[in-house]
């Protein structure tokens, strides 16, 4: 697991575009109005969707003066959570679980592909600009292992062979489709279930 760094080359300031300040705005709607603060959490995911896939510091301060909240508690929430990105990432942003079930079920030999692929080491952007990858925690995918997520979404049940097939997919901008590598839909058995269809069953 790579410890989080602030990018070191920092914008001078930021703002929501015009159609990010009306969605700003209806987020603020989720909460009551002496509580807005409570609503750092998905400013900072419009602000880093809106940054090419990170969160500079002066997103933070813009945030913290919107929500009328000092600027080291909106620090402190971006720092703390590995969703939020504090330096740039490539166009393709590959998180690979490394957690307990997938690292059984083989995660070590997605991130040595993504060694040989991407970069040699972590959070270091592609040379052609496409892609970075990370090790992370549990994704929430684990009867799906191993897998990983590309920006939104989740590539699961994979191997070397289809882990390779995506990175040079992604490298070369042509993502192949998301979703299970071994033709599974969403977690179900792989073989369709036959017992509840059988008489003695009934």
């Amino acid at each position: 697991m790579s410890l989080k760094k602030i990018c070191s080359n920092q914008p001078e300031d930021f703002s929501f575009n015009e159609k990010n300040k009306i969605i700003a705005k209806e987020i603020l709607k989720n909460y009551p109005k002496d509580k807005k603060k409570s609503a750092v959490m998905p400013y900072l995911s419009l602000a880093q969707k809106q940054n090419d896939n990170w969160i500079p510091l002066a997103a933070m301060k813009y945030i913290a003066k919107e929500l009328s909240m000092p600027y080291i508690n909106v620090y402190e929430v971006a720092t703390f959570y590995s969703m939020y990105n504090l330096a740039p990432v490539g166009k393709y942003f590959i998180q690979v679980c490394t957690t307990s079930p997938c690292l059984i079920r083989g995660a070590d030999k997605l991130t040595k592909i993504c060694r040989e692929k991407v970069s040699d080491k972590e959070n270091e952007i592609s040379e052609n600009g496409k892609c970075s990858w990370v090790e992370v925690e549990c994704l929430g995918a684990c009867i799906n292992a191993p897998m990983m997520q590309v920006n939104n979404d989740y590539y699961e049940d994979l191997d070397e062979k289809n882990t390779s097939k995506i990175i040079d997919s992604l490298m070369e901008d042509k993502p192949l489709k998301p979703g299970s590598y071994r033709g599974r839909k969403n977690s179900s058995p792989e073989q369709k279930l036959e017992n509840l269809s059988k008489e003695n069953n009934a």
